[in-house]
């Protein structure tokens, strides 16, 4: 059974992949391991809810011409910067990009609990539920 438990340079991690609305409050959850590039679960992760006229703001991870022509399939727009090194770079709104910091401020909020911060549970389904918790606690303050 995959525990999202993975080996990376800073040595075993498991990365926390999250969707939350314009006000900051949690919609869908993903669990991977720690060496899992931030791009690739990107989709399945979207896939949880129906994004039909959204807009979704993302950091340049997210750039990739797969999860924008995705977005773009499900009828709704984007605001993901491109890579420096990107062939075909397009434009973007910069002003509504600031917007992307509510998900830093959601995993900053879940984060004072130590359990999330460090993983001290050995199941990913235990985690998972702990930041389930953590994240309806925040909710209600």
């Amino acid at each position: 059974m995959n525990q999202h438990i993975g080996v990376s340079r800073g040595g075993k991690t498991t990365k926390l992949h999250t969707v939350v609305d314009g006000l900051g409050n949690p919609l869908a959850f993903l669990l991977t391991g720690g060496q899992v590039y931030d791009s690739v679960p990107a989709i399945d992760l979207l896939q949880k809810l129906d994004i039909t006229g959204s807009h979704i703001l993302g950091d340049k991870a997210y750039g990739s011409e797969a999860i924008r022509n995705w977005i773009t399939a499900k009828q709704a727009s984007y605001t993901i910067p491109p890579k420096a090194n990107s062939q075909n770079p397009w434009k973007v709104d910069w002003y509504r990009y600031k917007e992307r910091h509510l998900v830093e401020c959601f995993f900053n909020k879940i984060k004072h609990f130590r359990r999330v911060a460090t993983r001290y549970d050995k199941l990913a389904k235990s985690f998972l539920a702990f930041v389930f918790v953590a994240a309806i606690f925040k909710l209600a303050q």
